[in-house]
């Protein structure tokens, strides 16, 4: 297949309710869109899953649309593509960083692949499930006892495992209120999205007690060697997020034992290539994988959907359905969480396995541009 068109467009959609994060607020999300167009005119959308500001990433909105139109789309205009898995290596050729932007086109890619074959996206990742768990993530409440109403409608509805974001002067009281709540056996994890530090390993010691799935990124995310001495002090194992930006950083952390388990977000790590790279390496080392997600629209939740039906995948992924995020989302149909806490995974249509509402996403676009040979 042969690239004529790469069309960016920037949305902004706001959220049902602002998500608190130890880094802060997010009311509104910008997010940028990108469509790809072969020469046969056979078409498929993808997402890059950059925030406003710098915060979770070096990356933003803005540096991914330039990081597309000035490097990564230039590298696909007008050139014939054969394997998919080759895409990541041809887009990162001698830039360094930029993975979200690069993995928005590299996403592209297999989707139209899967397009043009006319098989299920999830299937060409080699995606075995039918369904998937599903999990749901909480942010920063005023008092334990928010935290705790809305972990308690959490598990009412099914969901799988709970999440809950924590930080510094929010943490014991809440998710000792919480696992009060809840019970001894509720599916319960924290996410500190790097707000801690080796001096507060006695605080984090206390997280022992209350028989956490994991605590994900607790520390800075580029010291690994920090996250490998804590985990020699907690029996709760570590998850790792923001520290997992490649195969090779994946690698990494396992030699170094800076973990136990692996958050695979493909917008993240750049692209569907490199995570079953990191998927392959997790299998063979016997390490848990799970998919996280980034506040995406439905076009980025079909790929974290089709991602998490691989068999590695095995702890419920923040995929929660369009509902839970958005008044309207922008495909049809919404994805939606049955009352087991499972979503379907669409392995018999092709692609996405949604349809784009171009229509309104026409409506809610700021700007475009569009990129063509």
């Amino acid at each position: 297949m042969r690239i004529s068109q790469v069309s960016m467009r920037e949305i902004r959609v706001p959220l049902r309710e602002p998500f608190r994060i130890s880094s802060g607020l997010v009311a509104e999300r910008r997010i940028l869109l990108v469509e790809l167009t072969d020469h046969d005119g056979v078409t498929a959308w993808s997402e890059c899953v950059a925030g406003e500001a710098p915060y979770y990433s070096a990356e933003t909105v803005d540096t991914a649309w330039f990081a597309i139109r000035e490097w990564f789309a230039p590298r696909l205009l007008g050139r014939t593509l054969g394997d998919p898995h080759e895409t990541a290596a041809l887009l990162g050729r001698d830039v360094r960083g930029h993975r979200m932007a690069l993995a928005a086109l590299e996403m592209g890619v297999w989707v139209l692949r899967a397009n043009r074959a006319g098989v299920a996206l999830a299937r060409m990742l080699g995606g075995t499930r039918e369904r998937v768990d599903v999990g749901i993530s909480l942010g920063i409440q005023p008092s334990p006892a928010m935290l705790v109403e809305r972990a308690t409608l959490a598990q009412s509805e099914g969901y799988r495992r709970i999440k809950l974001k924590i930080g510094p002067g929010h943490d014991i009281a809440w998710v000792a209120a919480v696992r009060e709540g809840l019970g001894p056996d509720a599916a319960v994890m924290v996410d500190a999205n790097n707000a801690y530090s080796l001096s507060d390993v006695d605080v984090l010691r206390k997280l022992d007690a209350f028989d956490l799935l994991m605590i994900e990124q607790p520390l800075e995310h580029e010291d690994l060697v920090s996250h490998a001495v804590l985990q020699r002090e907690l029996r709760t194992p570590l998850c790792l997020d923001e520290s997992i930006t490649s195969p090779a950083r994946a690698a990494d952390m396992i030699a170094l034992g800076s973990g136990r388990i692996i958050n695979i977000k493909p917008g993240r790590v750049g692209g569907f290539g490199p995570s079953l790279q990191i998927h392959a390496l997790a299998q063979e080392h016997g390490v848990p994988v799970w998919c996280g997600g980034m506040l995406e629209s439905g076009i980025g939740r079909a790929c974290n959907v089709a991602l998490a039906s691989l068999p590695g995948f095995s702890i419920a992924g923040d995929i929660s359905p369009s509902a839970r995020y958005w008044s309207r989302d922008i495909v049809t149909p919404e994805w939606a969480m049955d009352e087991h806490g499972s979503m379907r995974v669409p392995l018999h249509r092709p692609g996405l396995g949604v349809d784009v509402d171009v229509d309104y996403v026409d409506d809610i676009t700021v700007r475009r541009e569009d990129l063509a040979v």
